[in-house]
């Protein structure tokens, strides 16, 4: 099936792309002589190419550099935190690009309302970046593909018609876990995210499977929204538990910095009587105290590939025809600081 929408829509950059293993732009720079990639990638990316009998559209390659490029950007996300370093991203990137961004924005993570994404769309741009969980929400994604727009999607899981740039978060959750077990926790904490995301579905899938590795350990779990306030009432809920666990692992940073506060007001000792791990690595982790162990997921890199892969795609209309594009996969690792350890009473 897959091989014969390819004979019919001919080879693209993205599937380029994905056989040598590296970004969309990472093509764009090798087929346009560019600077800025290393001779054993352009060594693979040249070998995708005649591999494939890729054939560059001459036309389509200077829509990059003869137009201006106007992209929108659609966001609204409760994590303040989060929204920096996405912004950052989209900023950076598109500045070293040349392009110009339209910005909409959504409140309390919500989407915007139907006219407002249908006044952006007529307004000309060439492209769409979205921000979680507007990545994954219907009705913003169905605007965007009756209106033929390429679009790429931060964070998002499985989106047919869009670029997604994300990092695999079970396996994430999985290791932290792990670690959190490997320190001696056999009681832990889960605060799950919002659960219409597919990356709160997928980190709570990858605690279960570390946790079940293990004989002996409990695991209490309490649901947030990625939100400070919702990390508040989930601490609360986890530490009158019984068994109270003595490590808590929060879907993300601010909803972590908010179990760091409730065991501050109880007089917990953080981490001797009380681990608390999060996700992110976003700028609150480093400004409160103790400082959080967390995962560092590179939103403002991932927020860079997603508009690097998006303009390369703009050069390669043919692209756009893929019935599911391409998932790019960046590398998250775990930051241990001083909020975990051993548990001064282990159970």
């Amino acid at each position: 099936m897959a091989r014969g929408a390819r004979q019919i829509r001919g080879v693209t950059v993205i599937d380029v792309a994905a056989r040598a293993g590296v970004s969309p732009m990472t093509v764009s720079r090798v087929i346009n002589g560019q600077p800025g990639v290393g001779p054993e990638t352009r060594v693979m990316v040249e070998a995708a190419i005649r591999a494939l009998g890729y054939k560059p559209n001459a036309a389509a390659r200077s829509l990059v550099t003869s137009t201006e490029l106007k992209i929108g950007v659609i966001y609204s996300n409760p994590s303040s935190a989060f929204m920096s370093d996405f912004l950052t991203g989209v900023f950076e990137e598109a500045s070293n690009r040349g392009a110009r961004l339209v910005l909409l924005k959504g409140e309390g993570g919500r989407s915007p309302p139907h006219a407002a994404i249908d006044e952006l769309v007529a307004s000309g741009i060439s492209g769409v970046i979205v921000a979680p969980p507007l990545g994954e929400a219907a009705g913003v994604l169905n605007v965007l593909r009756e209106a033929a727009l390429p679009m790429a999607a931060v964070g998002a899981h499985h989106v047919d018609d869009a670029i997604c740039v994300r990092i695999d978060d079970r396996r994430a959750a999985y290791e932290m876990t792990r670690e959190l077990i490997a320190m001696g926790h056999r009681t832990l904490g889960f605060i799950v995210g919002n659960s219409d995301q597919a990356a709160s579905v997928e980190r709570l899938a990858g605690f279960y499977a570390a946790a079940r590795e293990r004989d002996g350990v409990k695991t209490v779990i309490a649901h947030g929204d990625f939100t400070f306030a919702s990390g508040l009432v989930a601490g609360e809920e986890l530490l009158d538990a019984d068994p109270s666990p003595t490590a808590i692992f929060a879907s993300n940073d601010d909803m972590a910095a908010a179990v760091v506060s409730v065991a501050h007001r109880r007089d917990i000792r953080v981490p001797d009587q009380l681990s608390i791990v999060g996700f992110d690595d976003s700028p609150i982790s480093r400004k409160i105290w103790p400082a959080l162990t967390t995962i560092r997921q590179p939103i403002v890199d991932m927020t860079a590939i997603a508009v690097e892969s998006l303009i390369a795609m703009l050069g390669d209309p043919q692209a756009r025809l893929s019935p599911a594009i391409s998932t790019i996969y960046a590398e998250h690792s775990l930051v241990i600081r001083g909020s975990s350890g051993a548990p001064e009473c282990p159970g």
